[in-house]
């Protein structure tokens, strides 16, 4: 124990503390074993000692200034009894709980590397599946049976209940590095995802006529805001995505180089040609005021934000039923294969950053192929196929 001192930590006491030439300790006099450390840099350190079960141990409370004396003398009351009583200096901090690390998931992780749409996304997930299911555990409560309930609870949207599990398994390996979970804790790592089977939809021709003539009829009618039908048609005429149209501003648009600059684009910055059926739509898009945005929401200077209950309306006037938004983009690329393009040239005008994603739609250039052969074989059959012997005539012998 610290010899018995005439000294008392008080606030203003500790501020004229000096250590000459190395480090000195000024114990209190009402409270045996608390003390101020006094460094020769001029650091001055709240401590305590005392001896227990274990032994001799002493422990830094905090810094002057940090703490006051008041504070400090406090803390090193509670911490002197503990180690009396051979417990841990300090109680232990609470258990992380899996909404904890959600919390510090979207905060520090998703919302300085994700794009916003992929943020919203993980957002949603984890709101309305992961948090009701898991929330209240702590992280290291969750078993490999909790994932594998949740992920049979969401069997309905394969793809959901595949994106809930590959969010937490992502939070679990960054606990790892944080802390916050021991290494190997994941509890997701032999739960079997769903197979997805990606949803392919693609208009007609019929169906583009009827697209075509419920977007007049609307604008002609004033039933549709006329923003969200020139958003459908550059939709439609340049098979972006959805989110590249509504971002796009009017200084996007060079018509000295003939393109559309997607700053958006999912795969990074992009180019898509001005042509002739665009530059028609863009110039019938008044240009309101100071808003730099090409598809103009409904407040001063503001962008549209959602186009789905216009699409919808859009889509049961066309008879496009399940028709989605994203499908637009896929009817491009089918009309293009159906035209002859190749599936390079039709990464390169959709965007594509993988030509796996291109070969999704390989079966509709094999479609394409046959349908040649049968025209061609049928053209060249005429000429050079045996013909097939006339059937004889009734009553012939």
């Amino acid at each position: 124990m610290p010899k018995r001192s005439e000294f008392r930590i008080t606030g203003r006491a500790v501020d004229s503390l000096r250590a000459e030439k190395k480090d000195a300790v000024f114990w209190d006099r009402d409270l045996p074993g608390f003390g101020v450390r006094v460094h020769a840099t001029g650091r001055k350190v709240y401590v305590v000692q005392s001896r227990g079960p274990t032994g001799l141990r002493r422990i830094s409370l905090g810094g002057h200034g940090e703490l006051s004396a008041g504070e400090a003398r406090k803390r090193g009351a509670e911490v002197l009894d503990r180690i009396k009583r051979g417990e841990r200096p300090f109680p232990a901090p609470p258990a992380p709980t899996v909404a904890g690390l959600a919390e510090r998931y979207l905060r520090v992780h998703v919302a300085a590397r994700c794009r916003p749409r992929t943020a919203e996304l993980y957002r949603l997930a984890l709101e309305r599946h992961v948090l009701p299911a898991l929330g209240g555990k702590t992280v290291d409560e969750v078993t490999r049976e909790d994932v594998a309930a949740l992920h049979r609870r969401l069997r309905d949207t394969p793809c959901m209940a595949n994106t809930a599990v590959g969010i937490l398994s992502r939070m679990y390996r960054l606990a790892e590095a944080w802390d916050m979970a021991p290494s190997g804790r994941d509890p997701c790592r032999s739960v079997r995802r769903y197979r997805e089977h990606a949803r392919e939809r693609f208009l007609t021709p019929e169906e583009f006529r009827r697209l075509g003539r419920a977007l007049r009829e609307a604008e002609a009618e004033g039933s549709a805001w006329p923003p969200a039908v020139a958003a459908i048609r550059l939709l439609l005429l340049t098979g972006c995505r959805k989110n590249e149209i509504l971002t796009l501003r009017w200084d996007d648009v060079d018509r000295t180089a003939g393109e559309l600059r997607l700053e958006a684009a999912k795969s990074g910055p992009r180019m898509t040609p001005l042509t002739p059926p665009l530059l028609k739509v863009l110039d019938d898009i008044p240009r309101i005021g100071d808003n730099p945005w090409v598809i103009a929401g409904r407040r001063p200077g503001a962008r549209l934000r959602e186009l789905a209950h216009h699409w919808r309306r859009i889509a049961a006037r066309a008879g496009l039923d399940g028709v989605r938004i994203h499908d637009l983009r896929h009817s491009y690329a089918s009309r293009a294969l159906a035209l002859g393009e190749s599936p390079s040239m039709i990464g390169r005008l959709l965007g594509h950053a993988r030509a796996a994603t291109t070969a999704r739609y390989a079966h509709l250039a094999r479609d394409a192929e046959k349908e040649a052969a049968v025209r061609i074989g049928d053209s060249i059959g005429v000429h050079v196929a045996r013909k097939t012997a006339a059937a004889p005539k009734a009553g012939a012998v």
